[in-house]
């Protein structure tokens, strides 16, 4: 079987074994490998999955699973939510299309085809079912396991790129040619970034009809649409409804307050909210975040404005209120909440991967559904990382609010003790920081990081190959692995992000039974590849709060606490 070169990548992601092509695998006279360079049987991997699959069928798929009919079907007849998101059934006697878990009366095998985002369907001709809101199901977790072009484009797109820089913006970002970015896309997603950011778009501008009092035209423009009559007819191609009776149409519960825009986020169970919500909850800095036991939240930096949000957790979804200071930065900031609480996440498949060795079996039992905590600001987290070397969390707590108080930019958030939001990395990079009172090497750590994201010489955006920013970040002066590792943990959100010399992960791995010198730790990690950020998280999840803390580092053993 031939594989492209897109398709290779992702399996070496996976941690299949692939052979890379040779000198004789070359074409005469040209550089580049010949479509026949790479050459897997079928017995020597299943392209469907990331894991093989479970005897009950229900978990160790990725998105592609949607390349394989028949496994498509048996999911759809047992309307397995856990595949929302991760691909669509579409039904040509009725030309909808509809999530895995559909409630409605199952259709007959023959009428029924698959495709891998509702993009694609659209582009099809089908619609979206009224019933099950196909639109609004989780994201696929493939673009954040996977590395390669197509999904950092899926991510750059979920942030709004498109609708602010469109295609040649994202192209550039990626790092190739509109032309050839459109072709993987086509021939992966079956559709182009544009009908991809088309069905963002129109689940954006469903979203502002149905949670807000926009006008019909403020909502066109502010979901990104360049034209009111291409936002009606968008609408109508997707919901087979005009925008006008999808507000009628629309069962709202209790109204937010004026200017502000309610949201359900939802995600895939299971979910270890108290986890996630403490763990964020103990690293709030007072003015930018709070958590009060049961509700977190935070002011937002986005593209177009700021803004703040307020987020609570429920049985199978988030409920959130964002107030904006532009509307049209609501997909920013769903993407930013998405990221940070891992909403995309496919927990039940890391669970029953990480579970397979016996010294986590216990912990994946007591708390299933770990999620890996993200950030709503790369820039933020990337500062706070440096802040928290070689201190307490407290401590490192301490200096935030430090820092915020001083160069933070004061904002009004009604009903909320949100006063600022975290200053900007040139606000940063010009300031000698003397607030902190903290040695002057680890003072122009930051400001040299500070400088460097101000003047884009590292970038921690959505769509960055994480392996280049891993070497930008050790480039910058005073960052070493641990801090780099760390940055890629919540800012650049590699789930097999590990920090196997970070003291609480290797106290962590004692308590559990595993050898826990650096060197012994990173090699039992890679048995949980790619979970290993997840797998780090019940490391952490094993220590006491008084265990906790960083010791001060000697030359020989650098050796962290994450803050």
């Amino acid at each position: 079987m031939l594989i492209g070169r897109g398709r290779r990548d992702r399996l070496r992601h996976s941690g299949h074994q692939v052979r890379l092509p040779t000198r004789d695998d070359r074409l005469p006279g040209r550089g580049g490998p010949s479509p026949a360079a790479i050459d897997l049987r079928k017995s020597d991997i299943a392209l469907n999955v990331r894991f093989p699959l479970d005897a009950d069928e229900t978990v160790g798929h990725t998105a592609d699973v949607f390349r394989d009919p028949e496994a498509c079907w048996r999911i759809a007849q047992r309307r397995d939510a856990r595949f929302d998101g991760q691909f669509i059934v579409a039904v040509r006697s009725t030309r909808i299309y509809c999530r895995p878990s559909c409630p409605a009366m199952t259709p007959k095998r023959h009428n029924v085809s698959f495709f891998p985002t509702a993009a694609a369907a659209q582009s099809s001709g089908y619609r979206a079912c009224k019933r099950c809101r196909p639109d609004a199901s989780p994201g696929s977790p493939d673009w954040n396991l996977r590395a390669d072009a197509v999904a950092r484009a899926m991510r750059l797109i979920a942030d709004g790129v498109v609708d602010r820089e469109g295609v040649g913006g994202l192209a550039r970002r990626v790092g190739y040619s509109e032309r050839h970015l459109t072709r993987l896309m086509t021939e992966e997603l079956g559709a182009g970034p544009l009908a991809v950011a088309r069905a963002q778009r129109a689940q954006t501008a469903r979203t502002l009809l149905e949670s807000t009092d926009l006008t019909i035209t403020d909502v066109a423009f502010a979901a990104g649409f360049s034209s009111v009559r291409q936002f009606n007819d968008t609408m109508r191609e997707v919901y087979a409804t005009t925008p006008t009776e999808l507000r009628t149409t629309a069962h709202r519960r209790v109204a937010p307050p004026s200017g502000r825009i309610a949201l359900r986020l939802p995600f895939r169970p299971p979910f270890a909210a108290d986890h996630l919500f403490g763990f964020l909850g103990a690293r709030a800095i007072s003015g930018i975040e709070c958590f009060d036991g049961t509700t977190y939240a935070r002011t937002l930096q986005l593209p177009r404005g700021g803004g703040h949000t307020i987020v609570e957790s429920r049985p199978d979804h988030l409920a959130v209120i964002l107030q904006l200071d532009d509307v049209s930065d609501l997909a920013s900031a769903v993407r930013r909440l998405r990221d940070t609480f891992d909403l995309d996440a496919d927990a039940a498949s890391s669970d029953t991967a990480l579970a397979r060795d016996r010294t986590l079996r216990e912990p994946v039992r007591r708390t299933p559904g770990m999620r890996v905590p993200g950030c709503a600001d790369p820039t933020e987290l990337a500062v706070r990382a440096v802040l928290g070397q070689q201190i307490s969390v407290r401590s490192a707590r301490t200096l935030a609010q430090r820092l915020v108080a001083a160069l933070g930019t004061p904002v009004t958030a009604s009903d909320t003790d949100l006063t600022h939001c975290f200053p900007s990395a040139a606000r940063i990079a010009e300031s000698n920081l003397a607030m902190l009172g903290m040695p002057a090497a680890r003072r122009n750590a930051i400001r040299s990081l500070a400088a460097a994201i101000a003047e884009g010489e590292v970038d921690l955006s959505p769509g960055v190959d994480r392996g280049a920013a891993r070497e930008t970040l050790l480039g910058v002066a005073g960052i070493g692995p641990w801090t780099a590792e760390y940055i890629a943990l919540r800012a650049l959100r590699d789930p097999d992000a590990f920090l196997a010399s970070d003291l609480g992960v290797r106290q962590g791995a004692a308590r559990l039974g595993i050898p826990n010198a650096v060197g012994e730790l990173e090699r039992h990690s890679q048995r949980w590849r790619p979970w290993r950020a997840s797998a780090q998280m019940h490391l952490w999840n094993a220590l006491t709060p008084s265990t906790q803390r960083r010791p001060t580092p000697t030359p020989r053993n650098r050796t962290r606490t994450a803050t």
